[in-house]
């Protein structure tokens, strides 16, 4: 019997967690379950391309990284998955006409080559965060938001949320997310304020920042707040300890079925955090769901067979989150995909209600 067809896809890696061993190892496990469904006949080979893109590297050596995967004989790609780079990658996907799907929080990476995978959510965790607030009786809030795309964004959406629901912001500070901040004389004015609770929008340095001056103050208000920036205690235990007694928003629950049957069979290695397992399962589940609905196995037939995936169970989010594309949907998770937790002991807890 002759070996099957092979087609390639492609991994962007401008994140260290994106283009692991472990994270490969995932996405084959995705590959692998749909080929045995039957609905999948082709071999789907795994490449990888890293940048050391934004916000710590550059622009360039992402469009360097996509230019070389253009002349590979990729016909779809995964990631990026910093949000600064996907807007990047965006603009360059729709002219070389290859399908990618990345996997960050901003929708404004969204284009007709360009699907997104919402690993958080720029425009609905701040809305999200303002429904808590409101649930636990909170009405008075101090705003602290760094200078990054990310975090401008999500201010944008917090001010909004905020008046939406009736939620005073008594003080708003600004920090730089490309050098430390002297947060002792801002805290100072923070508790003057005396509000209920501080929310933080940004990006993970800041939040670190933030953390460690509250550590070192003598007062604390009686609600953390922080949006998914605080997901990379996953990659830093020593992080996730200055993150003690923060609620944030993650991605992923104790309670999804999916999440916990691939673990459970061993295709996701519990060294990986949890959260990454479940979006290297969902993404590489969606690739391969695409390419098998494509009427061709091209660049442009994969682009349609995404927009014909539907109603796909996610090992992301709360159990019953689902995801699927179509014509001018390029957001992939529909329900209850963003999770509130809180770091306690170096571990993630997920927040009931």
């Amino acid at each position: 019997m002759s070996a099957p067809e092979a087609r390639t896809v492609a991994i962007l890696a401008d994140h260290p967690a994106a283009g692991s061993a472990s994270f490969v190892d995932v996405v084959r496990v995705a590959f692998a379950d749909v080929r045995a469904s039957g609905r999948l006949g082709l071999e789907l080979r795994l490449i990888e391309e890293h940048a050391d893109g934004l916000p710590t590297g550059s622009a360039a050596a992402v469009e360097s990284a996509f230019a070389r995967l253009c002349d590979s004989d990729a016909i779809a790609v995964i990631g990026p998955a910093i949000s600064d780079n996907a807007l990047i990658v965006r603009d360059l996907a729709d002219a070389a006409g290859l399908p990618c799907i990345n996997w960050t929080g901003g929708e404004l990476t969204r284009s007709a080559w360009m699907f997104h995978y919402q690993v958080g959510s720029l425009e609905e965790e701040p809305g999200f965060l303002a429904l808590h607030l409101v649930a636990q009786g909170v009405r008075r809030i101090a705003l602290v938001s760094d200078d990054s795309i990310v975090g401008l964004r999500y201010r944008e959406f917090f001010l909004m949320a905020a008046q939406r629901f009736g939620i005073a912001i008594v003080d708003q500070t600004g920090l730089s997310h490309r050098s430390d901040n002297d947060l002792a004389n801002a805290l100072d004015r923070l508790r003057a304020h005396e509000p209920a609770a501080i929310v933080y929008l940004g990006l993970w340095s800041c939040a670190h920042q933030l953390a460690r001056a509250l550590s070192d103050a003598a007062w604390r208000p009686r609600l953390l707040l922080a949006n998914s920036a605080l997901m990379y205690g996953h990659a830093s235990r020593d992080w996730s300890l200055a993150w003690e007694g923060w609620r944030y928003v993650d991605a992923y629950s104790d309670g999804n079925t999916v999440l916990r049957e691939i673990r459970q069979r061993g295709g996701a290695p519990t060294a990986v955090a949890a959260v990454t397992a479940a979006a290297a399962y969902d993404m590489g589940r969606l690739v391969a769901e695409g390419i098998a609905s494509a009427a061709e196995p091209t660049r442009a037939g994969v682009k349609l067979g995404l927009e014909r995936v539907k109603l796909i169970p996610a090992a992301l989010g709360a159990d019953g989150t689902t995801m699927g594309f179509g014509v001018w949907e390029r957001a992939a998770l529909k329900g209850r995909y963003l999770v509130l937790r809180e770091w306690r002991g170096g571990a993630s807890i997920e927040v009931a209600g």
